[in-house]
């Protein structure tokens, strides 16, 4: 058996540890094409456009 806590943590110990674990917002910026809201560094899902060029034809 491997060792065990000595003592209960406390919430608020406990809550300080989790401070960071939150969910974060989307980084949404325009699209240059059709302005749409994307992610950075990714095609757009409407016109799939990337960097001023065409990479997926959309229907």
């Amino acid at each position: 058996m491997g060792p065990l806590p000595k003592r209960k943590v406390s919430k608020g110990r406990r809550g300080r540890r989790r401070q960071h674990d939150q969910l974060q917002p989307l980084n949404l910026v325009a699209c240059e094409n059709c302005g749409e809201m994307k992610l950075p560094h990714t095609v757009c899902k409407s016109c799939g456009h990337y960097r001023d060029r065409e990479v997926i034809e959309i229907k």
